[in-house]
C-alpha cells in the first residue's frame, strides 16, 4: 500500500500545481546561478516533505490509537469508502455543512506568511517556505492522510506521506523551472485521471480490510488463540 501513496503523488501533482503552482512560480531561486538554484529548490522540497512527513505521523498515530479497539479491517474499508465518496460527491454539497471554513482561514494565514517569506532569499527562507507549502491543505493531501491513517502506525503514516511528497517532486521541480512546458490537452488528461486513480486506491483499502486472503493485497485477519492448561497435583 506504501507504493499507491508514490503513485498518487506523481500523477497527482498536476492536481497539486493548482494550489502550490503559484508558490513553485514565484520561487525566488537564483536564475544565474543554477548550482545555486539547485540547492534552493532542494531545500524547498525538504521543507514540504518535512511538513508531509509530520503530517503523517500524527494521523498514523491516530490510525494506530484507532487499530487498538480491535477494528484495523473495518478501518481499512471505511477509510476506502471515503476515498470514493470524496470523488462522487460534488464539492457544493459538502459546502453546505460549511466544514470548509476553517480550511479556508487556515489556508489565508499560511498564504499570508507565504508572501512574507517570499519577499527573502535566505536559505532558512527556502525551508520555511517549503514547509508552509506543505501545510496547505488540498483535496490530494486528504487522500494522501487518509491512506496515512489506515497505515495504523506513526511511522508507517509519515512514511506513507513522505512518499506521497516524494511522487510530487518532478513536476513541482519543473514548475519551478519552467512556468509553461505541457500542452493544455496534455494537462486535462492528466486531470481527468485523478479521479479514477483516487477510486481505485480507495478499492484497494476496500478490498485490504476485507481479508480476502490474497497475499500483501488482503490478507486474512490473524487471530489470536491463547491456550492454557492448568494442571492439578
Amino acid at each position: 500500500m506504501l507504493a499507491s501513496a508514490l503513485i498518487l503523488g506523481l500523477f497527482g501533482s498536476l492536481h497539486c500545481l493548482g494550489m502550490c503552482g503559484p508558490i513553485a512560480f514565484m520561487l525566488p531561486v537564483d536564475r544565474k546561478h543554477p548550482q545555486k538554484r539547485f540547492a534552493q529548490t532542494f531545500i524547498y522540497h525538504f521543507g514540504r516533505l518535512s511538513a508531509y512527513a509530520i503530517i503523517g505521523l500524527l494521523f498514523g498515530l491516530l490510525g494506530k490509537s484507532i487499530q487498538l479497539f480491535g477494528i484495523q479491517q473495518q478501518l481499512s474499508i471505511a477509510i476506502g469508502v471515503l476515498m470514493i465518496l470524496m470523488i462522487l460527491i460534488p464539492q457544493r454539497h459538502l459546502d453546505r455543512f460549511k466544514v470548509s471554513r476553517p480550511i479556508y482561514r487556515l489556508i489565508s494565514k499560511i498564504r499570508s506568511a507565504l508572501g512574507k517569506e517570499l519577499k527573502k532569499r535566505t536559505p532558512d527562507t527556502f525551508l520555511t517556505i517549503g514547509f508552509l507549502n506543505g501545510l496547505l491543505p488540498c483535496g490530494l493531501v486528504y487522500v494522501a492522510v487518509l491512506g496515512a491513517i489506515a497505515m495504523a502506525s506513526p511511522w508507517q503514516g509519515s512514511l506513507y506521506m513522505f512518499l506521497f511528497g516524494i511522487g510530487t517532486i518532478p513536476l513541482m521541480t519543473t514548475a519551478i523551472f519552467a512556468a509553461s512546458f505541457m500542452s493544455t490537452r496534455f494537462r486535462q488528461t492528466i486531470r481527468k485521471t485523478i479521479p479514477v486513480l483516487v477510486i481505485v486506491m480507495g478499492s484497494l483499502f476496500i478490498v485490504r480490510g476485507l481479508g480476502l486472503g490474497i497475499p500483501y493485497l488482503s490478507p486474512k485477519a490473524v487471530t489470536e488463540v491463547v491456550s492454557t492448561e492448568m494442571e492439578c497435583h
